[in-house]
């Protein structure tokens, strides 16, 4: 799957990242969204500086804005942190929830060794609050008769580690062909059932607001 530019300035680029492309990856032999960038600057015979202000997670596809100057990454980096980027994803879960729309939160603790986050008691060291809304968009039969599948509209209110996963996975509902935190088994050859359909930003250099979508295209949707 190509990586498909959505829009492109001096100051931001937008695009839509592949499942199984890592954002940015210390090996050298494998390919990631930054290295991809750079040699498409660099192939147009422009300035290749690039900065990562958010992340996905590896096996996760959809939208991502990347800052092309400093001042770009500083803005971008603030409005993340100060929640003025809005994240929309789509998530196929295992099962039916009970209620069609509702609040998820609850506090993570991160465990960088292992890459993975979990729930744990508010007030734990080191913890960090998560909040997440969903609504359930439709119910559909899993394959093969293994009972049903609810397709997620979530918006983030935090940006945490494996948040959406964590978050699901806890609440009973791991996302379809999660091997770390769902079930996983037959149903990852469909791959990880995530991804970021829109994202919203103020232009560093304008202030205009950006909205960028896109549609899955993994086979999971």
């Amino acid at each position: 799957m190509e990586t498909v530019v959505l829009y492109e300035d001096e100051e931001v680029v937008v695009c839509h990242k592949p499942p199984g492309v890592p954002v940015q990856t210390a090996n050298a032999l494998r390919q990631d969204m930054v290295s991809i960038l750079k040699n498409r600057f660099a192939e147009k015979g422009e300035r290749t500086e690039l900065y990562v202000v958010h992340r996905l997670d590896q096996p996760v596809e959809g939208v991502m804005a990347f800052a092309r100057t400093k001042h770009a990454a500083s803005s971008l980096s603030r409005q993340v942190r100060e929640g003025g980027v809005g994240k929309r994803y789509l998530a196929l879960t295992e099962g039916e929830w009970e209620a069609p729309e509702g609040v998820l939160e609850d506090f993570l603790l991160r465990d960088g060794r292992a890459n993975a986050s979990r729930v744990v008691p508010e007030g734990t060291a080191g913890a960090k609050r998560a909040r997440l809304f969903y609504k359930v968009e439709k119910i559909v039969d899993a394959p093969n008769g293994q009972g049903k599948e609810s397709l997620l509209d979530v918006r983030l209110e935090t940006g945490r580690h494996h948040q959406i996963r964590v978050q699901t996975a806890h609440a009973g509902h791991p996302i379809v062909g999660d091997g770390k935190y769902g079930t996983g088994g037959a149903e990852r050859s469909r791959g990880l059932a995530l991804c970021s359909v829109e994202i919203r930003f103020a232009h560093p250099a304008t202030g205009r607001a950006c909205v960028f979508r896109v549609e899955p295209k993994g086979r999971w949707i």
